[in-house]
């Protein structure tokens, strides 16, 4: 049960924002279309409510204290929220919102071309899609779910396996031309191309190819797929990708296939999602969809 004091009013918290964002309550009022003298006293009753000073008060201007600032980094994270909720129900009242997280080239190049089956499937449903390249914290996130790599050790949540990674090197015609590869033992030596969130991936490839991995792996660190696709095309390196990466681009002929193809890799792909939040029907209709795709995939 909420209570009411720890609860200040809509219009005690915006006027608060607005001054820690434009930074003087003429600007503020300016902002919110409010006289001075109204701002001002919004304030002082936060204050007067919270029990304590938000603002030192010198030559007419506020600093806020070291409180305020730590409270403004909350109030407003709360506000663009309530903001975002309220944007989502007038534009779509009937169908709901999912907040998506994922990995940027996984959301790229395999979930967004199979995105428009979904969104046919689930008419008035509205995804909205943020990269992000580690874990967080669901509780202080706006986020209905994540599909990231890794295992299914994400603490609070629940876990959806959509599959395992698998590796494919690859390299430009060029490259290869150049430097023939008849075994894994002629790519020491040879520039690498590494993710930074896969330091293992080049160690299991080799095991895969039923080799010793060397002692160091020298190359260039990426922190994007599709930064190495590039960076491969160009002759820079050789590329480890995941499977789903590596054959749009064999196909294409940019990139060729080295050794055997789609070694089993250290990790897989997971939709995650906080436990106490699994019941919202866009998230349902999501994870069904995702399993019945994956099912269908190749």
């Amino acid at each position: 049960m909420r209570q009411r004091r720890y609860l200040p009013g809509l219009g005690l918290l915006t006027a608060f924002d607005a001054v820690m964002r434009t930074g003087s309550v003429t600007r503020a009022a300016q902002d919110l279309a409010l006289t001075q003298s109204t701002v001002s006293r919004l304030v002082q009753t936060l204050e007067a409510q919270l029990g304590q000073p938000l603002f030192l008060r010198r030559r007419k201007r506020l600093h806020p204290t070291e409180a305020a600032l730590r409270y403004h980094r909350d109030i407003a994270a709360a506000l663009d929220n309530i903001q975002r909720a309220t944007m989502a129900l007038v534009a779509n009242p009937d169908g709901g919102t999912l907040d998506l997280a994922v990995l940027p080239t996984f959301g790229t190049r395999w979930l967004a071309p199979r995105l428009p089956d979904f969104l046919s499937a689930n008419p008035g449903v509205t995804v909205n899609l943020t990269t992000r390249f580690t874990r967080f914290d669901f509780a202080t996130e706006r986020f209905d779910a994540m599909i990231y790599y890794g295992s299914d050790d994400w603490p609070g949540a629940a876990h959806l396996k959509l599959f395992d990674e698998r590796l494919t090197a690859c390299a430009s015609p060029a490259l290869l031309t150049a430097h023939p590869v008849a075994g894994p033992a002629d790519l020491h030596g040879m520039v690498l191309l590494q993710l930074a969130t896969r330091s293992d991936a080049w160690a299991a490839w080799f095991r895969g190819q039923g080799a010793a991995p060397p002692a160091r792996i020298d190359g260039m660190v990426m922190d994007q797929f599709s930064m190495m696709v590039q960076a491969a095309i160009s002759g820079l390196g050789v590329a480890l990708l995941p499977d789903y990466l590596a054959r749009p681009e064999i196909a294409e002929g940019r990139l060729l296939p080295i050794l055997r193809p789609g070694v089993a890799g250290p990790g897989a792909y997971w939709l995650a999602w906080p436990e106490d939040r699994a019941e919202g029907k866009p998230l349902q209709a999501f994870r069904d969809w995702l399993g019945r795709s994956i099912a269908a995939a190749p």
